[in-house]
């Protein structure tokens, strides 16, 4: 947290305006200042927009005061959830449900019904599933789909704890447009990166024949988990890796991901893609559907049961099927 209430930490006007000029605080909103220390160029780009999405979260509480509730994209934000969009409006439930008018571009919301819980102190959470019900219509298709395939993934959520905050969304504003992104989350994508080329991919009328795609060579060695893959009908595999810059870019990644490349294409049985997350809506796509469309695949000829493959192994055509 670095947004405080200096009014109940003793700090007397003088000094606030006296650290206000020497930007060593910036005011938020009444009695609430960032005393954030960290410059941002001295954090990781991952710590930078986790901060990011909690501080408006943060802010929002402190406005309300003790007994206020961090609710939509703000509690998910406290809840560490991946995939919300990098900017999050303060939004928040004053004590007793009260309504607020707005200020500083903080929101109070009045909703009642709500499950919640205690989150720090005095101050509390709506859960999981009241949080998810009121933030969706708030993000876009891809932001949302990405935030379900997490909620799903981490086991934060269930299956059923979707579809019930999909009946409580139903009363909220803007939600008529978010009926069929409900039914597009899966717990198969490991990150939003992931989630985001299966959304591309959806796009173009080539979705995965299969997410997380178990692989071993012909002695039965693990040569891993890949992200994106397609049964091409001669059965071999098309598969895509995606590489995000947290994950890939140090030399050690580096050399465990070409190792690991060398091994698949020495299996064979298989082509072997990598994207960053900049070709995701652009070279990717371009890449990969002329692959499928030359090798006469179609969607849905494939069924994955999650079940691991043996690369280069002797399989059956699908046009001989």
């Amino acid at each position: 947290m670095s947004s405080v209430q200096l009014d109940e930490m003793g700090v007397d006007a003088a000094w606030r305006h006296r650290l206000v000029r020497q930007c060593r605080l910036i005011r938020v909103t009444h009695g609430v200042y960032d005393i954030d220390l960290v410059p941002p160029d001295q954090r990781s780009r991952t710590d930078l927009l986790d901060h990011l999405r909690r501080r408006p979260a943060w802010v929002g509480l402190l406005a309300g005061g003790p007994g206020s509730t961090a609710v939509g994209l703000c509690a998910l934000a406290l809840y560490r959830v991946k995939g919300l969009p990098r900017t999050i409006r303060p939004e928040v439930v004053a004590p007793g449900g009260r309504w607020r008018p707005a200020r500083d571009g903080i929101v109070f919301r009045k909703l009642g019904g709500m499950v919640t819980g205690r989150f720090s102190g005095d101050f509390r959470i709506a859960s999981i599933t009241d949080a998810l019900a009121l933030g969706v219509a708030q993000m876009g298709r891809d932001d949302a789909v990405a935030v379900m395939d997490d909620l799903l993934h981490t086991r934060t959520a269930t299956v059923d704890d979707l579809a019930r905050a999909h009946d409580l969304a139903r009363g909220h504003r803007g939600v008529d447009t978010t009926h069929p992104w409900w039914r597009m989350a899966t717990g198969r994508a490991e990150s939003p990166l992931e989630s985001a080329a299966r959304m591309a991919c959806l796009d173009a009328g080539i979705p995965p024949d299969a997410l997380q795609l178990v692989v071993r060579d012909p002695a039965g060695k693990h040569l891993g988990r890949i992200d994106l893959a397609w049964r091409l009908p001669d059965g071999t595999w098309l598969l895509v890796e995606i590489d995000g810059a947290d994950v890939h870019s140090t030399p050690e990644a580096v050399f465990r991901d070409r190792s690991r490349q060398n091994d698949l294409m020495s299996a064979g049985g298989a082509r072997v893609l990598r994207f960053t997350a900049r070709d995701i809506r652009s070279r990717m796509v371009a890449t990969v559907s002329p692959i499928l469309h030359e090798a006469g695949w179609k969607p849905g000829l494939y069924d994955d049961h999650g079940q691991p493959v043996t690369l280069g192994a002797r399989v059956l055509n699908l046009n001989e099927a």
